[in-house]
């Protein structure tokens, strides 16, 4: 990678993507960036290694020591030292949903806007898809009913927390409200989590959500 990845998941998200318990449309984000960043995947190296430790020191009630198993299988191997970091789309999204970045079937939103949601597993609450925003394009001021994880995969986007490029993932919850803005020199390509529908402030974007699902 040309830039440098300055904004990583927070490390209570980490934990909980390494110990496998955190929801599958985030741990899907998670595993893209870790795919992407050295820094993070150390980190989560070590966070198994930890919990491998732990477990090992404490057997099951049956006597058996099993890992626990990540969300949608979007697990990164510490083994592969190979991944893909030039590649456009993250390799757990490209592998897991069999996508190419100029293959994606982007669907129109809005002037400027468009999407590919990605499905989830059965039963499984949440949202994860790709997002697709013209330069200079904001969107509209909203909060949020949990978590929410934005990788960037291409372009720029700035908001009150800071300035996001390729790579940088933005963690936020409930209490934060934002207004994004894509960069004006080009477009900005996203994969974005959430653990439930956004709570946008317009009367516009209150009107939209039911058909956009976001």
């Amino acid at each position: 990678m040309t830039n440098e990845i300055k904004h990583h998941p927070d490390e209570a998200t980490l934990m909980s993507y390494a110990a496998g318990t955190l929801a599958e449309p985030l741990a899907a984000v998670v595993a893209a960036h870790v795919s992407m960043c050295s820094h993070c995947r150390a980190d989560v190296a070590d966070m198994e290694l930890l919990g491998a430790t732990l477990l090992l020191s404490k057997p099951s009630a049956g006597g058996a020591l099993r890992p626990p198993a990540r969300p949608m299988e979007v697990s990164i191997s510490r083994s592969r030292r190979d991944v893909t970091e030039a590649s456009r789309l993250p390799h757990p999204i490209a592998s897991a949903y069999g996508l190419s970045f100029d293959a994606i079937p982007w669907k129109r939103l809005g002037p400027g806007v468009w999407h590919h949601k990605l499905p989830l597993t059965a039963a499984t609450s949440g949202d994860l898809r790709l997002l697709r925003i013209g330069p200079g394009r904001a969107m509209p001021d909203h909060g949020h009913g949990g978590s929410e994880l934005t990788l960037v995969l291409e372009g720029a986007y700035s908001d009150v927390t800071g300035t996001y490029r390729r790579g940088d993932i933005q963690d936020i919850d409930e209490g934060v409200d934002h207004r994004p803005i894509v960069d004006g020199s080009g477009e900005c390509v996203c994969i974005i989590a959430s653990e439930h529908p956004a709570r946008f402030k317009s009367l516009l974007g209150r009107l939209v959500q039911p058909f956009t699902g976001m």
